[in-house]
């Protein structure tokens, strides 16, 4: 991937493998790894998870940082995990010690068991309410040098003030799941990024770029030369599994993300060269996107619909290694030079 030409009108950003899908000997070293290949390609940002099965993302954050120039973390936060004030106080104190700009993926939802362990019995939509408070707070803490007072109906603060202060040009991106009616609400309250989980390119329609407001979604991509390499290396990596399956079976039972639901609807013409677009993995507790998989062409062609319908940020899957982190560079650059993106 030759790098920012590439993303020229996008922003791209990879994923961090999440620490219960890696060895703990070979997690710190897979986390470097992945994160020097998405900035050597030419990626923003990397994402990283959150949920109660895993790792602290603020220290996995650390880690990237720390093996990388210039790459910035996408921090998924909880509102249950810790006070407004913590979360700013986390974003001030890296950028302070390492001049690097965050992003912030603001967490609504998650697996209902979690959040019952966490004693928040708050309904989904409620939930949406509560991040933009928590997010405004945040924002307002980053944002001034004066001392905060904020009265709201989940958060109240008096006269409290961030220190060290953040740097204007450090000030994070926001992100929020856009799949669901209050997260769309949510992110337009916030000027944040929505971020979804698309369906396949056909269904999406050519918006103005100008009315199509911050929108992004999670997608894998897997591609080559010829349709027939590309299938094969997808299946050959993400193969069925029966375990898999009653995974995601009891996982989407535990959970109410609107996200999860509509995936778990979708999926049932197969995929193929006329039909790129690949839930075998997401079905198979495997990942947590939809997969475009074909010839270069093919899925350049699917990304444009993507463009085209108003998405300028994507969220790629875990990426498998650097040459396939090229594959997907060939792809980005197709499609670019299918679509003037402005």
């Amino acid at each position: 991937m030759p790098g920012t030409p590439l993303i020229q009108g996008l922003k791209i950003f990879s994923t961090c493998p999440p620490s219960n899908r890696v060895p703990q000997a070979e997690y710190l070293q897979r986390v470097q790894d992945i994160a020097r290949w998405s900035e050597q390609a030419g990626c923003e940002g990397i994402l990283v998870y959150t949920d109660n099965s895993l790792l602290d993302p603020w220290l996995v954050s650390q880690v990237i940082i720390n093996a990388t120039r210039k790459l910035s973390p996408l921090v998924a936060i909880q509102p249950a995990y810790m006070h407004p004030y913590s979360a700013a106080k986390m974003v001030a104190t890296l950028a302070y010690l390492h001049g690097r700009r965050l992003h912030l993926n603001m967490v609504a939802g998650g697996f209902r068991n979690d959040l019952i362990a966490l004693n928040d019995p708050t309904p989904h939509d409620e939930r949406y309410d509560r991040l933009v408070e928590y997010t405004t707070i945040i924002k307002a803490l980053l944002r001034g040098s004066d001392a905060l007072t904020y009265e709201g109906r989940y958060y109240r603060i008096a006269n409290l003030k961030l220190t060290p202060p953040l740097a204007p040009p450090l000030m994070p991106g926001v992100f929020v799941s856009g799949s669901s009616d209050a997260g769309m609400a949510a992110a337009r309250k916030l000027s944040a990024t929505a971020v979804q989980y698309p369906r396949p390119p056909s269904e999406y329609t050519p918006v103005d770029a100008h009315t199509a407001g911050d929108k992004g979604i999670r997608i894998g991509i897997i591609a080559r030369e010829h349709d027939h390499e590309a299938w094969h290396v997808a299946r050959t990596r993400f193969p069925e599994d029966r375990k898999g399956q009653i995974t995601h079976q009891l996982a989407m039972k535990v959970s109410d993300s609107s996200w999860h639901k509509q995936l778990s609807e979708l999926g049932t013409t197969p995929a193929s060269s006329e039909n790129p677009y690949w839930l075998v993995p997401f079905q198979n507790y495997k990942t947590f996107c939809p997969y475009l998989v074909g010839s270069y062409d093919r899925v350049a062609d699917e990304v444009s619909r993507y463009v085209e319908a108003g998405y300028r940020t994507f969220i790629l899957d875990v990426p498998a290694s650097p040459e396939e982190m090229q594959h997907i560079g060939e792809v980005f650059e197709r499609a670019v030079c299918a679509f003037a993106i402005g």
